[in-house]
């Protein structure tokens, strides 16, 4: 457009060409670089200069610089990323496709060199019409007569060829467009780079990010799962999600988010994601587990700040977290939640419910207690676990996303996976904020059929008793090979349970994937494995119990504790003789034939 001032006296022709490059240039440094997205950079230099100093641009970057990286040879591998000017059917190498430039053109002139080239009059430019005789002629018949191409350098690297035609104009480019062209390519190549490196720190985070996530979940009955991760748009969060199994049959289902973005924030994700496995290993209850997340939080974030309590940095790492426990046994489910969402529970008949869970501190404020709440899920439930940037936006109202939620899991008998893809379409805003995790759940119950308990006071004489009906129980499903190995095993638990604990005295037998043997008591003393001496009549119990189980460990409850192990369902080759010498030579720990009646 032209400009008023071109009219007012005194004012030379020249004088009023350098204020519109002024003017032009004072614009371009708003208008360029307000993303940072390479190719919407390259774009807006485009905008900028059709038709105040160009009618068409063309850009070409390599695909090392679109993936973030800097390019090892601009002169290959070039893109054409942008196409734009005054008509759309100007026949230029459309957008999206891959451009071979021969040596002698101004374009790979100018990238080869790192000088600007200027084309006067396109109709004599050789170099250009070799490239393509039918095309040059096809752009020549749309007037194009004149042609700048600047390669676009930013610390010294050449990131790609911007390349300015003019047609309208009858007069051919001149140096004083030259210079411009110059300017602009100079100031939208160091956005360019600074969006290149974004790019690649983004793809760095989110690789991180992913593969600090589950892989793959690890084998269990208790639950069915699906899931998904969504990165916010214009960064890579700290959600995070798991799925661990624990002895009993039982599984803890975990959502997280940290606070903030980028690199630290994702680094974070993984050890808080690792300290939570390694919580859940020592089978406590979920108040428990984020009280210990809680003291690892607040001890990083100390060491982020530094030992002086004067710096005046505080609070550099934050997050929320949710720690739900389900025991396909008894059907229950205990929560507990750090300033997380409280999670959506879908009963069998399609009804949505967010149960009334006390909300807790978030992670790393200290000193502060949390929660538990428990609830029966009938089998067939499904558990929703997500982040608030499900249901938090800034253009929708938070009631109107958690009705939207509602409403796309209102639906009975629906798989996990086809509940997260509802989940996903009906929720999930279009361009999101924040990283999003969800993780849906299906409850599955272990059949009644499956476990057997026996109660007994703190009597050594009932051990051959519960031995014989543990024997019968395994022949009635038809377990009857590893049935020496389980008479064994919870001889020597039952034994200990009766020296050392007290009574009540419960044995439970729970047949999944595995065989869990638990026997429980009312003493928190819980057994340790150790190396005995050759002269000492005890130690070995434990020993034994650890040779002939997958896993075994301890699970403190409100009433005491419970030790439990874990058994293949079938007995390896070779097991029964290493078995039976084990029996031989453990018996020191077991004490007498007479304290462990028909041993």
């Amino acid at each position: 457009p032209r400009l008023a001032h071109e009219h007012e006296p005194g004012v030379g022709k020249y004088a009023v060409a350098a204020r519109r490059r002024l003017e032009l240039l004072s614009e371009a440094s708003t208008r360029i670089g307000t993303t940072l997205d390479v190719g919407r950079t390259a774009r807006e230099l485009a905008e900028m200069a059709v038709p105040r100093l160009a009618d068409y641009v063309t850009i070409d970057l390599p695909e090392s610089v679109l993936r973030g990286d800097e390019p090892s040879d601009p002169t290959r591998d070039l893109h054409r990323t942008v196409v734009h000017g005054i008509r759309d059917d100007c026949p230029f190498y459309p957008a999206g496709e891959r451009v071979h430039l021969q040596p002698t053109t101004p374009q790979l002139r100018c990238l080869t060199s790192g000088r600007t080239v200027l084309e006067p009059d396109l109709r004599s430019a050789a170099g250009w019409i070799a490239q393509s005789r039918v095309n040059a002629q096809r752009i020549l018949a749309h007037n194009v007569h004149s042609l700048i191409a600047v390669p676009l350098l930013a610390r010294g690297i050449a990131l790609g060829i911007a390349s300015f035609y003019r047609a309208r104009d009858p007069a051919p480019f001149g140096d004083d467009d030259r210079s411009l062209a110059q300017e602009l390519a100079t100031r939208a190549a160091i956005c360019i780079d600074n969006a290149r490196r974004y790019t690649r720190e983004h793809a760095m985070v989110l690789a991180l990010q992913h593969s600090l996530l589950p892989q793959g979940f690890p084998e269990q009955n208790a639950v069915e799962v699906a899931h998904r991760y969504m990165p916010a748009e214009s960064g890579v969060g700290g959600d995070w999600f798991d799925v661990i199994p624990l002895s009993s049959t039982r599984v803890a289902l975990v959502v997280g988010d940290v606070v903030g973005h980028g690199l630290h924030a994702a680094a974070t994700m993984g050890r808080l994601r690792t300290a939570a496995r390694n919580f859940a290993e020592l089978d406590l209850p979920p108040d428990e587990v984020l009280v210990h997340l809680d003291n690892l939080v607040g001890r990083l974030d100390r060491e982020e700040c530094g030992d002086d309590p004067f710096s005046g940095i505080t609070g550099i790492i934050g997050a929320t977290c949710l720690y739900v426990i389900y025991d396909p046994a008894s059907q229950r489910c205990t929560m507990a939640r750090a300033g997380h969402c409280p999670p959506a529970l879908v009963h069998p008949d399609g009804t949505v419910t967010f149960p009334d869970l006390p909300a807790g501190p978030p992670l790393g404020l200290g000193g502060l207690p949390f929660e538990t709440a428990e609830f029966h899920l009938p089998e067939g439930s499904q558990l929703v676990l997500y982040t608030d940037g499900l249901i938090e936006d800034r253009d929708r109202d938070f009631d109107t996303a958690l009705e939207q939620l509602r409403r796309a899991l209102a639906c009975p008998n629906r798989p996990p996976e086809e509940t997260c893809q509802a989940v996903v379409e009906a929720v999930v805003p279009e361009h999101p904020a924040d990283d999003i995790a969800l993780l849906v759940a299906r409850t599955h119950t272990l059949d009644p059929h499956r476990v057997a308990t026996w109660d007994l006071p703190a009597d050594p004489a009932l051990v051959s008793t519960v031995r014989a009906a543990v024997a019968r129980q395994l022949a009635a499903w038809g377990l009857d090979e590893i049935s020496f190995d389980i008479e064994l095993l919870l001889s020597e638990l039952v034994t200990n349970a009766v020296r050392y604990g007290r009574g009540p005295i419960q044995v439970r037998l729970l047949y999944d994937r595995t065989l869990t043997c638990e026997v429980s008591d009312a003493s928190s003393t819980a057994p340790h494995l150790r190396h005995a001496a050759t002269t000492d009549e005890g130690g070995r119990g434990l020993f034994l119990v650890a040779r002939l189980s997958q896993a075994w460990g301890t699970r403190y409850t409100a009433e005491g504790k419970v030790i439990w192990a874990e058994c293949a369902l079938e007995m390896p080759a070779g097991k029964a003789g290493e078995t039976a010498g084990l029996a031989l030579d453990s018996f020191g720990s077991l004490g007498s034939f007479d304290d462990i009646p028909a041993i």
